[in-house]
């Protein structure tokens, strides 16, 4: 349990009520979509009671779906990926393509195109999604850690700071996933914690297990704060080319490096004793590094708290300076300072529902209206057989028999038919659909008036470009988690001696690591393997999206 102040609790409740306030109506807005598209609910609930006790039909023909799933499963067709590339002098095309290819990893170690997926899927459907990073260990009986990328399965579990204006999350102050938690885990895990639940939005609580007895909300609640510390100005020898070099490094991963760099050369400098800024003078001096420049400089400092609604049960720092949570927008509107997320379905709604009510009232006019009545002259109907005329609308009858003497045959008036006029509105409404989301049949599969290959394509494509926003959306969140994991990237792997990469053609390959000042890339000598030192050097990240690597040999071949 961490001991802190009750300020943090009241500061994350402010902020909490500020988030829930500010982002309100995109919520409301979220939820009600879902349930619209996916839960089928298309009717007015008054409208909808009357009908049913009227015996009377409440169709719902969810043309949305299919509307849905074509950019989406356009997403998962092409597969964002991401390039590294290098920034300033202290960074090398080589360890560029190393962290490359340590992304690529990451990516295929924790099934991101699940939460990928799973992001734009609710961008499309509700007007925003998200994804995000985290630290854990390698495995159960392992030391090293990895970074990975998960899904968040709901994202009205979020908040988020409804005061920023970047497209990503890089100018979040703060935000909170809240999660529910078995009671009893909960006890196993923080055995001291209270029994007081975090609040939340009560439209996560989409199961009954969610808000019965058994189960606890709680939340992590992410800060970021600016600080200031000292950045230096470093000389380094290169071994490769015996000339000085100069990078930047904060001094605080001085000690961090001159405990690399003695124990390497096989010296315990715990027996020796002393605070970090003696051991930090020691590798200066020992290591021929010289200090040319130095500087107080800005930074964010994150902090990771699990809180429930009056304590702190955790708290850990961030190694990055920016919140690891990934936000796919919708359609981004910003009126009258307010900052609005639709869906691709939200304006398309009163045409599916236009189109519910058409096909309900001509399926009620066919089905559901009575047959048409027998007209005879008066006394037709022959004294013993009135039963069976009676029954003559509701069963069979083999034969029915008449009075001649009265007059003409009977005859039965025919059925007027379905009104053209009910027919052509839902046809509109069904075009209507199509013309709002920009999808039109031949996007869905549907043959159109195009022989050539070309020309469908480009039919096609059409549907693509007007719902292209959404799968650039998700580019851009993904560059930003990319962002997001160079900066832990050294903070995470550089203690480990070796790591595995994936190359753009899925091959894997194992690299060495060293923490030794001397660049980026070392050249191995004497058949040695080459060393890379990811904390030197600026890098950044780039997506695109294409067909993937084995599908692009196949067209090539």
């Amino acid at each position: 349990m961490v001991d802190v102040t009750d300020e943090v609790i009241k500061d994350a409740q402010d902020r909490f009520a500020v988030s829930q306030e500010g982002s309100e109506a995109n919520r409301e807005d979220y939820y009600a979509d879902w349930k619209f598209s996916r839960l089928n609910d298309q009717w007015p609930d008054a409208v909808k009671k009357q009908r049913r006790q009227e015996g009377r039909p409440v169709l719902v023909i969810n043309k949305l779906p299919a509307l849905i799933r074509a950019v989406v499963n356009e997403s998962r067709q092409n597969k964002p990926s991401m390039k590294v590339s290098p920034v300033d002098n202290g960074a090398d095309e080589e360890t560029a393509q190393v962290i490359g290819g340590l992304l690529r990893s990451i990516e295929r170690v924790s099934n991101a195109d699940v939460a990928y997926d799973t992001a734009i899927d609710h961008s499309v459907t509700g007007g925003f999604g998200f994804f995000r990073l985290s630290i854990d260990w390698a495995n159960e009986d392992s030391f090293s850690l990895q970074a990975k990328i998960d899904r968040i399965p709901n994202p009205l579990m979020v908040h988020w700071d409804t005061s920023s204006t970047a497209f990503d999350a890089s100018d979040w102050e703060y935000a909170f996933v809240s999660e529910f938690m078995n009671k009893k885990e909960y006890k196993k895990i923080y055995p001291k914690g209270s029994m007081i639940a975090f609040d939340g939005d009560t439209r996560d609580d989409s199961a009954e297990q969610w808000i019965n007895d058994d189960h606890i909300r709680i939340a992590e609640y992410w800060l970021k704060e600016e600080k200031k510390r000292k950045l230096l100005q470093i000389a380094v020898m290169n071994p490769q080319t015996g000339q000085m070099e100069t990078q930047a490094v904060r001094e605080d991963q001085l000690p961090i490096m001159a405990k690399k760099f003695f124990e390497d050369g096989g010296i315990d400098m715990t027996v020796q004793g002393g605070s970090d800024e003696e051991l930090a003078n020691a590798f200066i001096s020992a290591s021929g590094i010289e200090v040319r420049q130095e500087r107080e400089s800005m930074y964010h400092d994150v902090t990771r708290r699990i809180i429930n609604g009056v304590e702190v049960l955790e708290e850990d720092n961030w190694p990055g300076s920016m919140i690891p949570i990934c936000p796919v927008w919708g359609d981004e509107i910003f009126v009258d300072g307010k900052r609005t997320f639709k869906s691709m379905i939200r304006d398309a709604k009163d045409s599916q529902m236009m189109f519910n009510f058409w096909r309900s009232a001509s399926t009620e006019l066919v089905a559901l209206a009575p047959k048409s009545p027998w007209v005879g002259p008066k006394g037709f109907i022959p004294k013993g057989q009135e039963a069976k005329w009676a029954s003559a609308n509701t069963r069979s009858h083999s034969h029915l028999e008449y009075d001649p003497a009265a007059g003409g045959v009977p005859q039965r008036q025919s059925f007027a038919g379905v009104p053209a006029g009910a027919l052509q509105e839902a046809m509109n409404s069904n075009d209507d659909m199509k013309a709002i989301t920009g999808i039109f049949d031949s996007s869905l599969g549907a043959r159109s008036n195009e022989t050539s290959g070309r020309a469908i394509l480009a039919r096609e494509r059409q549907g693509d470009v007007s719902n292209f926003h959404f799968l650039d959306n998700l580019n851009r969140a993904i560059q930003y988690a990319g962002n997001c994991l160079l900066e832990i990237i050294p903070s995470v792997y550089s203690p480990q001696e070796t790591i595995r990469i994936l190359g753009e053609d899925r091959a894997e390959e194992v690299i060495n690591l060293t923490q030794q000042a001397g660049g980026a890339y070392q050249k191995g000598l004497n058949g040695e393997k080459a060393l890379y030192n990811l904390s030197v050097g600026r890098y950044d990240v780039t997506v695109s999206s294409g067909p993937s690597f084995a599908t692009q040999r196949e067209e090539t071949r």
